[in-house]
């Protein structure tokens, strides 16, 4: 028989729909999700627990006071399992769904029930609607509506419309023909026939009906939950895609509860608004005698004063509660899509933490990979972090590419495979999986079946290998193919699975990855960062961030290990920690000048800091007077001679100072003043003293040669401040050791003698210079140092932290930070060049570009909890 092609003719039809009606289907989603938006404003915005005493007052005004207990105890579950978001978004979206299924359903029962042409015509179209599965309906809502909110509720719409046709057009058949006739008898309109008699007597059984649309809304709510609908349908779809037992049943459990509510609360309704219901509800009271107290209502004013009270309370409290701090996102929303696997999802929460510092509202959604690189397409999703090309997901990338914008790779390269135990000992290469099917139950566990991996090892791999014909690919997903593969392990039995590096799996498990002689995976892809097309120009520091955000496989290893760690609906604590153990990272990822610092727990406190003009000396003073601000204190700097800052020190003038050269360079120093200062600890390991010479002066090479060459450098030796240890040393030990005494050392300053190094280099005329190590003047000029055999120049020197005995005391915050504080000669140096950049009086500026260039740094040397 020849193929009826239906499929196709139905592809046409969407098409055609998509082409002529969008604009109906963009009014269509305006109205629905602003309904939807206004509706979940107001169940999420007041505490919960006021909410809880709304619906119990609710439930004691329809049912009695058990049923209000009851109500509250089941909504306090739910909180108390960190679901009430998710089940009050499920809710609103259950009350828009009925609201327009009532709408459109109980006008078309009437005319069906008036009219039986319209209900012949109504019946197949509801036969339709009823049995086709309840999952096709969210391929058209997709296209037609994107992903999310929308194609879940249309869905619902049409699921659960069927009934309340049906129900209505049943109760206003069943009323009493003869009560009908009377009224028409005594001249009464049609239409007051229908309100005053017909409507009233088939009540119970639209009532019915109704209840029905509801139970069915829900149900289809759930499963709506597939394609990024929020609420309890999107801790289902994570619970079974991860085959989470716990969130399943939580969320499983959130589920029944609402329901159970909503249709206990459907069902007393009828009682209080149809006639014929308050009669049999007047009777079954009557008859409860002694018991009759607990099920006695509330009027219906005094019901609706109670929840007026408690929703102005709730609305009171949520008005000021409001924080009306502004950050950088300006709480503008960005949605983030992820396929549900490891380093999807993992990347996709440190976004989603990232933009949250920075104050954006990002929303995470899981979805398939078609359904979120349709929806990503339509504009639905603005970014997803893992996209794998060119390879894995070329066929979505080939077919939207012009609706997506590549905001490049974050981690390359990957690799597709598919893994055994490494107890398969004979099993090594794909070829060496023919012939093997049996011991292998004849099936390679896969997982989703809209990856693209999937479709490489259907369409190519078995065939390249000639394992088509003996082995089944079983689809079903990550988590699925996981919990096979522990199960397998665990009893050493064989299996193979599909399987990516990198993956978390080959570190908890001892597997082979087959070789792949022929290349039928292909040679790896990049996992991509993929916006929406015009993302980078909506969001253009958002998108430069992303373009820079890189991942080497110990960072997303152990950041997907934390996340695994953390356990669904705690993906962000996943995160959390694993920032906190990597600190800086959110800098570095977006680094913002309007990012905030935590406040010390001193702060407030105004610590006097001391420093020579020595470039470490300005350097290091300049950047902890940055930090200690960034914290709340009010620090204040002096620039001062070696002996008076020693001095302001030992008597308490100066609380601080961070260029202690010890124990060589300023011992006399601390010989004279010890007992009134505390070591805080050395930053610096280890300096030397030196006199250094251009390198193009060739045949200085030791402070021995310097002497045989003194009139090449017109008997002169360009010194630093007076009161130095250096200079100290230089003329009492270093100069008579080598017979230099004849050498004028003149005495200047730091800045007097670099800049006669630059001029007597800039000219390439012999030099001989004091200079000690670390310095930027090794990076900026190329100078030799000249060796000093007789070790004249003493022990290498720490440079360390020292302060006023009171120091610890007064400032122990600070105290400690100072304690665990160090820097290599790389940082050292960049910070000095920086602030030398930048020029005398900007020495701030330079560091604050240092600090945007060394993100984290603030957290590292002053960390607050």
């Amino acid at each position: 028989m020849p193929r009826i092609d239906v499929g196709s003719w139905a592809n046409t039809c969407v098409e055609w729909l998509r082409g002529h009606l969008a604009w109906l289907f963009d009014f269509v989603s305006h109205v629905l999700t602003a309904m939807y938006n206004g509706i979940e404003a107001v169940l999420t915005a007041p505490q919960p627990f006021l909410l809880m005493g709304i619906f119990a007052v609710l439930a004691w005004w329809l049912r009695g006071l058990p049923a209000a207990v009851l109500t509250f105890a089941g909504f306090a579950l739910i909180d108390s399992i960190e679901q009430w978001q998710a089940t009050m978004q499920s809710l609103s979206l259950v009350l828009v769904a009925c609201i327009i299924t009532i709408v459109v359903a109980v006008p078309l029962g009437i005319w069906a029930a008036r009219n039986r042409v319209v209900g012949g015509a109504l019946r197949p179209v509801l036969d339709l609607m009823q049995t086709m599965p309840a999952m096709v309906y969210l391929i058209p809502g997709i296209l037609f509506f994107g992903i999310g909110v929308m194609p879940g509720m249309v869905a619902t719409v049409i699921f659960s419309m069927p009934p309340a046709v049906r129900m209505t057009e049943l109760g206003i058949r069943q009323v009493d023909g003869e009560l009908v006739e009377a009224a028409e008898a005594f001249g009464t309109h049609p239409r007051r026939t229908l309100f005053r008699v017909q409507l009233p007597l088939a009540l119970p059984t639209i009532m019915a009906g109704i209840n029905q649309v509801i139970m069915l809304a829900l149900s289809m709510v759930v499963i709506a939950g597939m394609v990024g609908a929020e609420g309890l349908g999107s801790s289902v779809y994570n619970a079974v895609s991860s085959v989470n037992v716990a969130l399943g049943f939580e969320a499983g459990l959130a589920v029944v509860i609402l329901a159970m509510y909503l249709d206990r609360m459907t069902g007393a309704l009828n009682e209080r608004v149809s006639p014929l219901g308050r009669r049999a509800l007047a009777k079954a009271q009557a008859a409860l005698g002694g018991a009759k107290f607990l099920y006695w209502k509330p009027a219906t004013s005094v019901a609706m004063v109670g929840v007026v009270v408690l929703a102005l309370v709730a609305g009171g409290l949520n008005v000021f509660g409001k924080d009306g701090a502004k950050t950088d996102g300006g709480g503008r929303p960005i949605t983030l899509g992820y396929v549900n696997w490891d380093e999807g999802k993992a990347t996709t929460y440190l976004w989603k933490e990232i933009l949250e510092q920075r104050g954006f509202k990002p929303k995470a959604q899981a979805l398939e990979a078609g359904a979120l690189f349709t929806g990503q397409a339509r504009g639905d999703i603005d970014v997803q972090t893992n996209a794998w090309l060119p390879t894995t997901h070329a066929e979505y990338y080939k077919k939207y590419q012009d609706k997506l914008e590549d905001l490049g790779a974050w981690y390359d390269k990957t690799s597709l495979e598919i893994a055994v135990p490494s107890y398969m000992k004979d099993v090594k290469t794909l070829d060496d999986l023919k012939g093997r099917a049996d011991e292998f139950g004849g099936k390679i566990t896969g997982i989703e079946p809209g990856a693209g991996e999937m479709k490489i090892l259907k369409d190519k791999v078995l065939k390249d290998y000639g394992l088509a014909d003996e082995y089944k690919v079983a689809e079903s997903s990550t988590a699925s193919m996981l919990t096979e593969l522990d199960r397998a392990y665990a009893a050493k039995k064989p299996i193979a699975v599909t399987l990516w590096s990198p993956h978390w799996a080959y570190d908890k498990y001892d597997l082979t990855k087959l070789e792949d002689p022929k290349g039928a995976f292909g040679s790896g892809d990049s996992l991509h960062l993929l916006g929406r097309k015009g993302f980078a120009k909506d969001e253009p520091e958002v998108a430069k961030w992303m373009k820079n955000f890189h991942l080497d496989e110990k960072q997303l290893t152990s950041l997907e290990n934390e996340v695994k760690s953390a356990g669904e609906g705690h993906e962000q604590d996943g995160v959390r920690n694993w920032l906190k153990k990597n600190p800086g990272l959110v800098d570095k990822f977006a680094p913002s000048a309007n990012a905030t610092y935590a406040k010390g727990k001193d702060a407030g406190a105004a610590p006097n800091i001391g420093y020579p003009a020595w470039d470490e000396g300005i350097a290091t003073t300049y950047l902890w007077k940055n930090v200690l601000e960034k914290r709340g204190y009010q620090p204040n700097i002096r620039n001062l001679d070696v002996g008076p800052m020693w001095t302001g020190l030992s008597s308490g003038q100066i609380d601080v100072e961070f260029d202690g050269w010890l124990p060589v360079a300023q011992k006399q120093y601390w010989d004279q003043y010890k007992d009134d200062l505390v070591d805080i600890g050395a930053w610096y390991d280890k300096t030397s003293l030196e006199i250094a010479v251009p390198s193009y002066v060739k045949d200085v090479k030791t402070l021995d040669d310097l002497r045989e060459h003194q009139d090449e450098f017109q008997g002169k030796i360009i010194g630093i401040e007076p009161g130095t240890g250096e200079m100290k040393r230089l003329k009492d030990t270093v100069a008579p050791a080598y017979g230099l005494q004849d050498f004028q050392i003149t005495e200047a300053g730091t800045s007097s003698m670099l800049a006669e190094l630059d001029r007597a280099y800039a000219k390439k005329e012999p030099i001989a210079v004091v200079l000690w190590s670390p310095h930027w003047a090794y990076s900026k000029y190329d100078l030799t140092k000249l060796a000093d055999p007789k070790h004249t120049w003493g022990d290498n020197n720490q440079i360390k932290s020292l302060g006023h005995k009171s120091f610890p005391e007064k400032f122990p915050e600070f105290d400690g930070w100072l304690k665990n504080w160090k820097m290599s000669p790389e940082e050292l140096g960049s910070l000095e060049k920086e602030i030398q950049d930048a020029g005398k009086g900007h020495e701030n500026d330079g560091v604050e570009k240092w600090i945007d260039a060394h993100p984290g740094i603030v957290d590292k040397m002053a960390p607050v909890k």
